[in-house]
């Protein structure tokens, strides 16, 4: 099991944001966060994780990513 702190998770929102130009959930992000930051030996390996949107506060988000 893997674990992301709040940080984490904010950036991993906002990558999902600018990058893939989604709105994430914060649960929806957990694991990607996790694998980003969890320390596992991932490189070149195929990994999957569930993401979710449907359950966002915009202005919570808005200045959450605008840091």
């Amino acid at each position: 099991m893997l674990a992301a702190t709040d940080a984490q998770l904010v950036e991993a929102r906002r990558f999902y944001t600018e990058r893939m130009k989604m709105v994430v959930e914060p649960t929806g992000a957990l694991s990607f966060a996790a694998a980003r930051h969890g320390g596992l030996p991932l490189q070149g390996k195929r990994v999957g994780g569930v993401v979710s949107s449907s359950n966002v506060d915009m202005r919570t988000f808005s200045r959450l990513i605008a840091d």
